[in-house]
This record gives structure tokens, C-alpha cells and sequence, in this order.
């Protein structure tokens, strides 16, 4: 093994080598640092955890079968084995005594090249926070906590993990192609990203792109797009991101800067030439093949194995919002199948993505896209199959193939143990009602008996911690469904391991009339003063992007021409408006307030009266019966509600226990809601 030297350590220590063999996948393991977490305490029976940080080095062989999904992997550059080479950011959090682990590794699909399992599971802002690992959830429970790059636009910086793909060729030279940017601002600004979110990098133009791409704006999505005159406007590119974990960024941070600065809640949409794409599909391979690597390689260049022997014999994926789309589009691909043809993820909580897929293996993808009502409406995120089962079919096409097809016809037993949770703002902006309805919500559809989807009820994408308003029209939703995921991941882990039976589905149904149209959620909702009811919800376009979208990725037609809309339906608000049907956490089971999965921009941010993307309302009820009538508000007041602080206390415990013992709560959990519980007293006077 050659010895280098990088930060001070040698390569004997930090170069794993991995030796290739008959199969391409992860080349080897470029260790860069190893520290103790939390000073090296203990975590229980694991012991005490040390953070690796790492850059893998893949390589696909294009011509294997399971590389084929990949678009333009042909395309790319290869080395002299013909294997196409890449690399990505990789962190892991492990017992420093692997084998007393539980045997299982947690994948955390970063978000944007963050880790939200750090926030969902472990309560903590951020792999850097001082007080990290914070509730150490994941780590008592003894799992293998991994995560790595596979998205090439995220930006390097603040422990972000990123992938560095290859660039296809076509005839030796760099590949051009039409692109659509649309931006976005909350706030008056002299400009702000392509990307429509900040980290994030861009397509460059070409020079025909430059002197030639139309921008435009609209109020709405469905308004009249207005030209913008090309002497107003310019495209600023920040220079290249490199500080990181390890690896330098790869495309570059574009501003869009408009003369007389971009209005709030104003669509612009930039559509013109770019070039240099990368095979942004190899982010499915870069997280398959770390995670069979790390599963099964018994050579002491596995950082999980023991004495000829990997610690770990099972594997849990989490996806959140853009990250469980990830998910989604993972099964969709047919790649929880390794180029051995075994299984990579037993078990899979795909968390809050709706019935989206993603932008992420097009030519010119732009993985970070999330189709919402306001926002980003036009890329393909939420399209046909939405839901998991097979023969649903598809009115604007004659495909009748879930999520799950590729693979349970290959082979069943490649098929996971599924968790789709989600909340009631992904039915308001993320499609939701299309995962368990046919497509034109006519009727409810039966689940695979490998899937399970847990709804729950009166929360919103990100739990708010507080209830204050952020450009909106009422209180964010300030309910918490992070204690219902945790209590998840125990079931989904019993279910793999010892093949117990999860808790029930639990969400809104047709057949039952809790889940219904717009007009009939409006009419159902009580008249409490001072509360809009929304007017729209995000309703997904059927799209045709060009002849060859589905076969090669490739996108020729901006805007896409639209076909039609799929039907989405919503929860059936409750007599006090907070919808049903849904799973209940104390908070909304013994409530204070009304709480909702829909909120409406302010005129603030613009664009006043639309859906704010992903986010609830809470809408507090009248302490008194005198401040009830006063205000005309039809919903009982706190003290109609309940006779003292006690008995809303005691009602509060009733509902956590409860849940324990439908195994949809840990015990570890209930105090912490009840000091949550607490800060109600002061509703209750003395």
C-alpha cells in the first residue's frame, strides 16, 4: 500500500484500497479524518462512535445491465478497463468496535447535501452542532449512521457532502442542450439564483446561450409569460466553490441581475442553451454500491468489518422530502439490486416526498427542482407512476407499472419493506393523495403487502419548534411528527429483522369520505374570522418534454407542452378545521388550536393568496368563552374545552399512552412531549 500524507495522517491509515475484482462499483475508500464523536462517550451497548470522513471512488462499467437505467453513462470519458470513473463525499458514523453495533446500517439520503436525519432523528440542527449527537437516538440504537454525495450541484461548504460526476462527450466535445431556470424571490432583490435556492450550482450558458436565451415573468404559473428586454438582465457566475469535506464543487453558483431588481413572488424563467452536463444518474449507483461495499466487503479495507467479517448484515434507507423522491426514483430504476444482483436496502422510511419523483437522471438535470403549487410547477417532478402497486393506469399514456415494477419482476425478494410517511401539507403541495388513489382520485388503490404509509395528521413538512409567522398568512404548523419517526424506525427494523407485523396503515380514504375534493374540504371548513381557505392546491401537469425524455432523458421542449392535470384530493377538515383521517400526535388528539397542512403567502413575499410551499398553519383558539363570542369564532375556547390545566394534562397523557401501545411512540418520547404539554399552563390561568 503506498503511503501519502493528507492533514497529517499517513494513507496507511487513511487509503483504503479496495481491490476491484470482477465488478466495478467502489473502487476504493480515500479515508481523510477519523474522530470521536462526543469526546468518545459511551452510547449504550454500541459504545462509543467515531465520525469517518471519506471520498469514494467509483467505477461502472457502462455495458452491465445494471448500469443501463443511467443516462448518457455511455457517454462519458473511461479509463483504460473501460469503466467510467467518479467520485463522492462520504461520512459514516460508527461504533469504533464495529461488531457492537445492531448489525444494521441507517443511509441518510442527504438533502441538498445536508443530513436531515440529524435533525428528524437526533433533534439536532446539524452534524456541526456543539451538542451533536444531540438525543443520540440513532446511535444507542446502535446503527451504522452513513451518508455521501450524489448530487453534483450541491455546493462543497458547511459539511455538505458532493458528488463529482462525469461529463459526457459527444464526437470529444462538450455537449450543448436547451435549459429552463425559473427563480423565484421572497423579498425585493438585485438578483438571485438560477438555482432558485442559495448552495446550489448551474449549467453555465454557452455563447449562443448567452446572446440568445429569453427571460421572462409572470404573477402565476398559469399567467402570461412577459418578456424581459436582454439590455435589462445578465447572468453573474461566482467563482468556483472548493472548500469542503473534500471534494471541490463542480458547476458554478449562477445569479440572474435584473435592472431595477426581481419582485417577490414574481416567476422568471430563464430558457436558453447551456452546456457541459454530467451523468447525474450516477448518484443511484454512488449510493448502491457504497452501501453493498459497506455490507458485504470482509477485507480490512471495509471500515464496518471485523476480522474477515462486515458488522453489518442489514441496511435501512431514510429519505426526507427531495431525498425520499430520491427514494422513490431508486425503485422506480430498478437499483436495489447491486452488479451482483443482490439487495442493498432491506427496509426503506421514505418521509414527506409525496407522490413526486425527481429531476435527477435527465441530460442537464437539476435534482434540487421540487414541484410545488407556486414554485418550480413545470419540472418533472410530479409525474406518472405515483403509486407503488402495479395495473393503476395512467390516463394520458397506456403504462400501468407502480414504483415497484422493475423489481418485482426481476426478482421479488429485491423488493424492501416500505414506510411512506408523509404529512397533510404534501397533500396541499406535494401530490400526496396520488400515492394511495388512482391517478384521477376516483377511487382508492391497494397497497403492495411490502408497503405501509402513515399519514400524519395536522403537520407540515419541517416541524416550525415555534408557532411565529414566515411570509404567511396565519401561525406555521408548530406540531412535531418527529417522535412518530423514531417509533417507526423500531417497527421497520422489527419488521426486516424478525419479520413482526408494523402498526396499520394510517392515512385519509376515499371510501371512508376523509379524503375529498377542494370544493368539499372549503365547505366542510368552519367560518373562523380572520382565516382564508385556499383557493388552489398543487395539481400535477401531465408533460411532454420531447420524443426522447423517457428514453434518453433528454429534454427538447420548454416549456414542456401540457396534456392534462392529475387529480389530487385533501383530508377532510374536522369540525374545529384540523383535517381527519390522519395520524393524531398528542398535540393535535388534546388541542389547543386548529392545525392545518395548508398556509397562504402573505402579500409580503408576493405573490399573496397561493400556497406557501410545504408549510401548515396553527390558528390558536380563543382562551375564553367571552373572547370566543366576541371574535364570532364558532370553535370551543380552551377553558369550554377542558375544566382545569389538570385535565387537559391528563387528557394530554391518555393520548401519549395510547400511542405507546399501538407502537407508534417510545416510551423515551412521552416526557418530552409532556414538557412540550407544559407550556400550555399559562392558557389556563391560575
Amino acid at each position: 500500500m503506498a503511503i501519502k500524507v493528507r492533514g497529517g495522517v499517513l494513507a496507511a491509515f487513511s487509503a483504503l484500497l479496495v481491490p476491484t475484482g470482477a465488478l466495478a462499483e467502489l473502487r476504493f475508500l480515500d479515508i481523510l479524518k477519523r474522530e470521536a464523536v462526543a469526546g468518545g462517550i459511551a452510547f449504550g451497548a454500541a459504545g462509543p462512535y467515531e465520525k469517518i470522513t471519506a471520498i469514494g471512488h467509483y467505477a461502472l462499467d457502462p455495458a452491465t445491465s445494471r448500469n443501463k437505467a443511467i443516462h448518457d453513462l455511455a457517454l462519458a470519458p473511461r479509463n483504460a478497463a473501460g469503466q467510467v470513473e467518479f467520485e463522492a463525499d462520504v461520512i459514516i458514523l460508527a461504533p469504533k468496535e464495529p461488531a457492537r453495533g445492531n448489525g444494521s446500517i441507517f443511509y441518510d439520503v442527504a438533502n441538498r447535501g445536508t443530513q436531515p436525519a440529524v435533525f428528524d432523528f437526533l433533534d439536532c440542527p446539524s452534524l456541526q452542532e456543539p451538542s451533536f449527537p444531540c438525543n443520540g437516538f440513532l446511535l444507542r440504537r446502535g446503527y451504522a449512521v452513513v451518508w455521501s454525495g450524489w448530487e453534483a450541484e450541491v455546493v462543497p461548504g458547511e459539511g455538505r457532502v458532493v458528488l463529482r460526476a462525469p461529463m459526457p462527450m459527444e464526437r470529444g466535445k462538450p455537449i450543448r442542450g436547451i435549459v429552463r431556470y425559473e427563480a423565484v424571490p421572497d423579498a425585493p432583490a438585485d438578483s438571485w439564483p438560477l438555482a432558485h435556492r442559495p448552495n446550489l450550482g448551474s449549467y453555465p450558458p454557452s455563447a449562443k446561450g448567452a446572446a440568445e436565451a429569453k427571460l421572462t415573468w409572470r404573477l402565476r404559473e398559469e399567467g402570461e409569460r412577459i418578456p424581459i428586454s436582454r439590455n435589462q438582465w445578465r447572468i453573474a457566475r461566482e467563482p468556483l466553490a472548493r472548500s469542503g469535506l473534500g471534494l471541490p464543487g463542480q458547476l458554478p453558483v449562477l445569479r440572474l441581475e435584473l435592472e431595477g431588481g426581481l419582485k417577490p413572488g414574481a416567476i422568471y424563467e430563464w430558457i436558453g442553451e447551456v452546456e457541459r452536463p454530467v451523468v447525474q444518474g450516477v448518484g443511484f449507483a454512488a449510493v448502491r454500491d457504497l452501501v453493498s461495499f459497506l455490507r458485504r466487503n470482509a477485507s480490512d479495507k471495509n471500515p464496518l468489518a471485523v476480522r474477515g467479517k462486515p458488522a453489518v448484515d442489514r441496511a435501512h434507507a431514510f429519505g426526507m422530502s427531495q431525498s425520499g423522491r430520491f427514494l422513490r426514483e431508486f425503485l422506480r430504476l430498478g437499483m436495489n439490486a447491486d452488479e451482483a444482483g443482490r439487495k442493498v436496502f432491506e427496509g426503506m422510511i421514505i418521509h414527506v416526498a409525496g407522490g413526486g419523483l425527481g429531476y435527477f437522471n435527465e441530460r442537464f438535470a437539476q435534482p434540487t427542482r421540487n414541484t410545488v403549487q407556486h414554485e418550480e410547477h413545470l419540472f418533472p417532478g410530479d409525474r406518472y407512476p405515483f403509486t407503488y402497486g402495479d395495473g393503476v393506469e395512467d390516463p394520458f399514456s397506456d403504462k400501468r407499472e407502480g414504483l415497484l415494477h422493475a423489481l418485482q419482476a426481476e426478482d421479488p425478494r429485491l423488493v424492501p419493506l416500505i414506510f411512506h410517511t408523509q404529512t397533510a401539507a404534501e397533500y396541499w403541495s406535494r401530490s400526496g393523495s396520488l400515492v394511495t388513489t388512482d391517478p384521477l382520485g376516483t377511487r382508492d388503490v391497494e397497497l403492495p403487502p411490502t408497503v405501509r404509509v402513515y399519514a400524519f395528521e395536522a403537520q407540515h413538512w419541517v416541524p416550525a419548534g415555534r408557532t411565529l409567522r414566515h411570509g404567511t398568512d396565519n401561525l406555521l404548523n408548530s406540531a412535531d411528527y418527529r417522535p412518530f419517526l423514531r417509533a417507526l424506525l423500531d417497527d421497520l427494523d422489527a419488521w426486516v429483522k424478525h419479520g413482526a407485523p408494523p402498526p396499520p396503515s394510517i392515512y385519509p380514504r376515499i371510501a371512508d369520505g376523509t379524503l375529498v375534493d377542494l370544493k368539499a374540504a372549503r365547505e366542510a371548513f368552519p367560518p373562523i374570522p380572520g382565516v382564508r381557505f385556499p383557493d388552489v392546491i398543487q395539481r400535477p401537469p401531465a408533460l411532454e418534454y420531447g420524443e426522447e425524455f423517457e428514453s434518453r432523458g433528454l429534454i427538447t421542449v420548454e416549456p414542456p407542452r401540457r396534456r392534462g392535470d392529475y387529480i389530487v384530493l385533501v383530508p377532510k377538515p374536522g369540525p374545529d378545521g384540523t383535517e381527519r383521517g390522519l395520524l393524531e400526535p398528542p398535540e393535535v388528539a388534546v388541542p389547543l388550536a386548529t392545525f392545518t397542512g395548508w398556509n397562504l403567502r402573505s402579500r409580503e413575499i408576493g405573490a399573496e393568496g397561493m400556497l406557501r410551499a410545504l408549510v401548515g398553519s396553527t390558528i390558536p383558539f380563543a382562551r375564553t368563552r367571552a373572547q370566543r363570542e366576541a371574535s364570532e369564532d364558532p370553535r370551543p375556547s380552551v377553558e369550554e374545552r377542558y375544566a382545569s390545566f389538570a385535565a387537559y394534562r391528563d387528557a394530554f397523557d391518555a393520548a401519549c399512552a395510547a400511542l405507546v401501545q399501538r407502537r407508534l411512540l417510545l416510551p423515551e418520547d412521552v416526557e418530552r412531549l409532556q414538557t412540550k404539554g407544559d407550556e400550555a399552563r399559562p392558557l389556563f390561568g391560575r
